[in-house]
């Protein structure tokens, strides 16, 4: 391979005009609101405000995990924020989650609205709420907790490293390609490794750790995510495909998948989740975004 690069960083660096790549009509160097714009509210105990990515789909499965539980106070309103089109910088948003990105929930069941941001520390928040899908004290919690994070330090390679390079990237730069697609394949088997020993993530129960992990890895062992199933011979991690099979088949997983969705077949999605009864009285309204 060719290491040779025309490109030799300034001493200071300085925003380009033009950053290139899918995202580039929102990358920017600073953080803040760039318009004024309100948050909705609906009745329910719980807002969030989300896109079905698998961020989103980790907290929108926990949701409905919950109510399948018969947790009744965890119904929730689900907004849908658009994040192609800059919605994660409206002063609303910010004011939830300083940090711009989906998802961000607000808790308004007490005295005070809690605001919740990051998925990690929003999967944790409704375990404890609710006194679901996490283990309580000892071995087990740490284990689930440990993988629960084992997630969040990992998919920043899976989705800003391998899948920009691969998928969205203005051009192929095979140096970056190499290096994410190594680390993902690693992380494919610590994972495949970890499945073979146990049915769930964390030990013998289903936990916070399956839902963070399942929306990222699960996808992309099936070929869904960044069409890169083939390029990284995912059919070869067949713990992983048992696993991600098993929890797809789950109603509250399926039904979580369609929340905040825009991508897909239309049947797949509801854009906006305000009740129950959304997933099965669906109309060509909800599905498609307002004028």
């Amino acid at each position: 391979m060719d290491n040779s690069t025309a490109y030799t960083p300034p001493r200071i660096w300085t925003a380009p005009k033009e950053s290139g790549g899918r995202f580039a009509n929102i990358n920017r160097p600073t953080a803040g609101a760039t318009h004024e714009k309100e948050l909705p509210v609906g009745r329910h105990p719980l807002q969030l405000y989300s896109l079905g990515t698998p961020n989103g789909v980790k907290v929108t499965v926990m949701l409905e995990e919950l109510l399948e539980a018969g947790h009744a106070g965890a119904e929730y309103d689900a907004w849908l924020i658009r994040i192609t089109e800059g919605e994660q910088f409206g002063s609303g948003f910010v004011a939830v989650n300083p940090n711009s990105k989906i998802p961000a929930l607000v808790d308004r069941s007490g005295p005070a609205p809690i605001r919740v941001f990051e998925s990690g520390a929003i999967l944790i928040y409704l375990a404890e709420k609710f006194g679901a899908f996490l283990p309580a004290e000892g071995a087990r919690r740490a284990e689930c907790l440990s993988w629960l994070f084992w997630q969040m330090g990992s998919a920043p390679f899976l989705g800003g490293g391998f899948g920009h390079f691969y998928a969205y990237a203005p051009s192929k730069i095979e140096y970056a390609i190499d290096r994410y697609a190594m680390e993902v394949k690693r992380q494919l088997d610590v994972l495949d490794r970890r499945l073979a020993e146990t049915p769930y993530v964390a030990g013998e129960e289903y936990t916070i750790a399956d839902m963070a992990i399942w929306p990222w890895y699960g996808a992309l062992a099936k070929g869904q995510l960044y069409e890169a199933g083939e390029f990284l011979q995912v059919e070869a991690y067949t713990h992983v495909l048992r696993w991600t099979d098993e929890l797809a088949k789950r109603p509250a997983v399926r039904r979580g998948r369609m929340v905040n969705r825009t991508i897909g077949n239309p049947a797949s999605q509801l854009h906006e989740r305000h009740d129950r009864g959304d997933f099965d009285t669906r109309t060509q309204d909800k599905l498609s975004p307002p004028a």
